[in-house]
Order: C-alpha cells, then structure tokens, then sequence
C-alpha cells in the first residue's frame, strides 16, 4: 500500500500547470467506440481511471496507443459488447462504456460499478432512460443486460440533473433513429466538452450547459482529434492548497469560468485572487475566515470541492457550514482530520466545523479520492510530520500531485509500504 508522509508548516509559493480534466477525459474517451474509426485525444491525464478505461477498451478490441498526454484510438476492431466486472468494479464511471457500446452495437452486458465509498450512487436513472429509448434491460445474478434492435429517440425527463446519466443519454442517443430531448440535463463544463467533441465528429447536438439537450440521430461518425479541457477539481484543489498554507501560487491552463463558486468563497474566506485568461493567482497573506457552503449541481459550489475546502476550513477563523446536498456519505474524512486537532461535528448532511489556530500531524487513512486529498491538505498546514495511508484513492484523479506540491516547496513524499 502506498502512502504520502507530509512535513507540515511552510508556506507554498510558485506555479502549478493544471492537467486535463478526469471527469471529462472519462466520457470523451467512451465516445471514441462510437465512431469505429481512429480518433486522437490530447491532455488526457496519467492517472489509474484513465488506465483503467483503457484496459477496458483493450479488452472490447480496441487499438490504444498512449504517450504522454496523447492517446490514439482505432476502435474499428471492437468484438466484445460486455465489460470486465473485475475493471468495472474499481471506478464507478466505466458505467458510461455501457451508453457508448450501445449506442454502436445494441448491446451490453455489465455489473454494478464501484468507486468511492461516498454514499448511494445508483445508476437507476441510468436504466431509466435507457428503457425510454427502447432498450430491454434484465438484470440477474448482479449482472445488467441491455439489448435492442434498434434505439429510438425518446424525451426524457431525469429526476435529478445527473452527470453520468446525461452523459450515458447523449452516448446511447447519437446513433439513434430521431430525436433525443433531455429535460433537467446537467449542465456541467464536462458535459459541455464532451458534446463539443461529438459534434467534432458529425454529432447533431445542441443546447449543451443548458438543462435541455437535444440530441438528433446520425447514421455514423468520422475521426477527430480533440484537446480535453482542463481539471476544474484540481484546479479548486490548488487553490485550497494556497489558502491552507498562507501562500502564493498561480495556476496555469486553467479556465476560471468553470469554478466561479470556488474562486468567490475563497475570496470570502480572505484570499486575493487575480483572473487573467488561462491562468489564477491566488494569495493568502493570513489565516482565512470561517464561510458557509452548501453543495449545488453546476454552476453551483462542486461536491467534488466539499472536502477539500473543509481541510482549508479547519483553521479558520470563526464556525463554517458545510451542507452536502449531492451525496449522503461524503463527510467520512472529518473523523481523520479530528485525529489531526480539527474540530468537526456532522449532523445529517452538514458539517461543522469550529476553526483552530493549528492542527497537528498524525497518522490518518484516505477514504476517498477527494476526501484523501483533504488529509493531504492539512497535512501540508499541520505541525509535524503527517502520514497518510491508503493514497490508491487519491491518486485516482490527481496526476503527479505529489510531483507538482514538490514544486511548489512542499515537504511531501511517496512510500511504498510493502509489509
């Protein structure tokens, strides 16, 4: 098992190139099995989804060549329609393969996803909307069959504006005969490259960042190159990283419009911001100020920022509320920072927390990708030395994070505990 040991208390300074975005990489990946025709993505991010992806696209029959940043796809060769439960069960989003493999083969065969431990995350919306376009779906012995002649393009309305869901929709319906409408759609920057990226390759989409989608059936889709968008996420992450520590960093290839909440909280909570086209700096000349979230669909404040401005939280000055309202188990960190001296009580879906002067050092377990994060946040602001275990978690979604804290004068190592 892997883990980071953290000298806390110096201030970071310095720049921090931003990677391409996990959550938008993930889809756009899934997308290229539709064409069945070579499709070359750039800024893709080195981190074990994006491996894992691969393996599964591997394993359906496709050709992948990765270097670097850049990844070739030949997805012609595909001879599979089921994907692997052992790779299904590391990450939750292999779930959108399934919209991708049925959209071009009528057919798939999955079972349920894993990924972080945050909570139910039933893929029933999914299922769903899948059943509105015509596909017949059995599921047993925990396995989830989808089979149809045809899909027909449907109007349908999600309960929640989901993610996944809206991106599982916009994969199945591409190839479809008609029209597809979706009603309540998430409308987050991730859904938004995506879509951008189909109709690159001769998709009929439109109304994408809004929360109705139209999506008009074509016959079949070309080749295409496409650069991913920035991670927003690590972005936030970055930012938090300069609060936390009193310090001073400017973020590079990032898009400020995507992290709007982010940016005005933390301007809030006492930082200096200064916004130029790609690129964010931030400086934290004091201990920050207690402010209150609540978690929001996009635009509104990202659940995936929720722990990590926790972390930033803990030594403020005054009380901050946190109110989770996307996932219900997503507060399983804060018993890891209270080891640390933070003083956090969670009532249902809220947080308090009660700011301290400093935290402390301790040996403390990541329990989720961001939440994992978290610990390594007040790890970098504690006193003392902090060891953090379990770090597969982390390095799900953050590429060369220890690399780049490195870079900016963090005390931060990898080990690799083999007993």
């Amino acid at each position: 098992m892997k883990s980071f040991v953290i000298k806390g208390g110096t201030r970071l300074e310095g720049e921090v190139k931003i990677s391409g975005s996990k959550n938008a990489s993930l889809p756009i990946i899934a997308a290229t099995i539709l064409s069945g025709k070579k499709s070359k993505i750039s800024n893709v991010p080195d981190i074990h989804d994006i491996q894992v992806t691969l393996k599964i696209l591997k394993y359906l029959g496709c050709e992948v060549c990765k270097k670097n940043d850049k990844i070739e796809i030949n997805s012609k060769y595909i001879h599979k329609n089921e994907i692997p439960e052992e790779l299904m069960n590391q990450m939750r989003s292999t779930v959108i393969l399934a919209g991708a493999i049925l959209g071009r083969f009528k057919e798939v065969t999955f079972s349920y996803p894993g990924g972080c431990d945050i909570g139910a995350r039933p893929i029933d919306l999914h299922l769903k909307a899948f059943k509105k376009l015509g596909i017949n779906i059995v599921e047993e012995y925990g396995f989830i069959r989808c089979k149809c002649d045809k899909i027909i393009g449907a109007n349908i309305d999600l309960d929640f504006p989901s993610v996944g869901a809206t991106e599982n929709i916009i994969l199945a319906s591409v190839l479809a005969e008609g029209k597809t409408i979706i009603t309540n759609a998430a409308r987050e920057p991730e859904i938004v490259d995506l879509v951008h990226m189909l109709n690159k390759m001769g998709a009929r989409i439109t109304g994408e960042g809004t929360n109705v989608i139209e999506i008009t059936g074509v016959k079949n889709l070309k080749e295409v190159q496409y650069r991913v968008m920035p991670d927003r996420i690590e972005a936030g992450t970055f930012l938090c990283v300069a609060a936390i520590t009193e310090g001073k960093i400017k973020l590079t290839n990032a898009i400020p419009e995507h992290i709007v909440p982010i940016i005005s909280k933390l301007e809030e909570s006492g930082c200096n911001i200064k916004i130029e086209k790609n690129t964010i700096e931030i400086e934290a000349k004091k201990r920050t100020k207690a402010v209150e979230i609540k978690t929001m669909p996009y635009p509104g404040f990202p659940t995936d920022m929720q722990s990590v401005f926790s972390a930033m939280l803990t030594t403020a000055k005054g009380t901050s509320i946190i109110v989770e309202n996307i996932f219900e188990n997503r507060f399983k960190y804060t018993q890891e920072l209270n080891k640390m001296g933070a003083k956090i009580t969670v009532e249902g879906k809220s947080a308090i927390i009660r700011g301290v002067r400093k935290i402390y050092g301790a040996n403390v377990k990541a329990t989720d990708l961001r939440g994992g994060a978290a610990l390594v946040l007040a790890g970098l602001s504690a006193k003392g030395v902090t060891k953090v275990d379990d770090i597969e978690y982390i390095l799900r979604g953050y590429e060369n994070f220890d690399k780049k804290l490195r870079n900016i004068n963090a005390d931060i190592q990898m080990i690799d505990d083999k007993y």
